[in-house]
């Protein structure tokens, strides 16, 4: 009995702040600081389950947050940042975190990065592969189209929804229950509204822009293979 309320975790920490904030930064310091494991995409990308999920709260239909987040003590990134309110109210005690960046830094980041990531996928890869059709589905169905009508290929379209998303969550939760951190601020601001020692290490400094990138052009090279393929069975075929 003790031990399964042992196990019984619940959000004590939400961030709202854009994916590309440095909000693998974030993660990082928030489970140095003990709420660990903390929720990001990089952990809803190999959990069919979680896709599956996100894909149905992108679509608009209930889910149930405590079955997502089960086991998580915080969450960051998208896509839990884009139903910030949603958690905030299903979990009242958690306090949230805007993490923020300048905004021509941030779309240019993000531009090249995960836009770019779910943009390059070869459609033959997404027809082939069930896995990669609903994390495409699921990023799409989310951020995109959830967070960006659709429209994030237009730049200044992009960083007024950027911008405006920092406006509202300032004006939406009370100031002590709302933190707004850069990374340059490092760890005493987010220690101090936490209520934690700070750590005798440097503020994390984690950037996976170039894992990201290099991932785009395997992507870019991949969409060619169909018509590669198609090429030397013809020329097999003739010669």
């Amino acid at each position: 009995y003790f031990n399964h309320w042992e196990l019984v975790v619940t959000l004590q920490v939400i961030g709202a702040g854009f994916g590309r904030t440095s909000t693998n930064s974030l993660k990082v310091a928030l489970e140095r600081l003990g709420y660990a494991p903390c929720h990001h995409m990089k952990e809803v990308m190999p959990r069919r389950d979680q896709v599956d999920l996100f894909n149905r709260a992108g679509a608009g239909e209930a889910v149930e947050w405590s079955v997502i987040f089960e086991g998580f003590q915080a969450a960051c990134d998208w896509p839990s940042a884009k139903f910030h309110k949603e958690l905030a109210a299903h979990y009242p005690d958690a306090k949230i975190v805007l993490s923020v960046r300048d905004a021509d830094k941030w779309y240019d980041s993000t531009r090249s990065t995960i836009f770019a990531f779910t943009q390059s996928m070869p459609r033959w890869l997404r027809w082939l592969s069930p896995r990669m059709r609903t994390i495409h589905q699921m990023v799409t169905g989310v951020v995109w189209d959830g967070v960006f009508g659709g429209r994030f290929a237009d730049e200044a379209y992009a960083k007024q929804v950027f911008l405006q998303n920092t406006e509202d969550v300032k004006a939406y939760y009370p100031p002590e229950r709302l933190l707004v951190h850069h990374p340059a601020d490092g760890w005493h601001p987010l220690c101090e509204f936490l209520g934690k020692d700070i750590p005798a290490e440097p503020y994390p400094r984690v950037n996976e822009a170039h894992e990201i990138e290099r991932i785009v052009k395997i992507f870019k090279a991949l969409s060619y293979l169909p018509y590669i393929l198609m090429g030397l069975i013809i020329m097999l075929w003739v010669f």
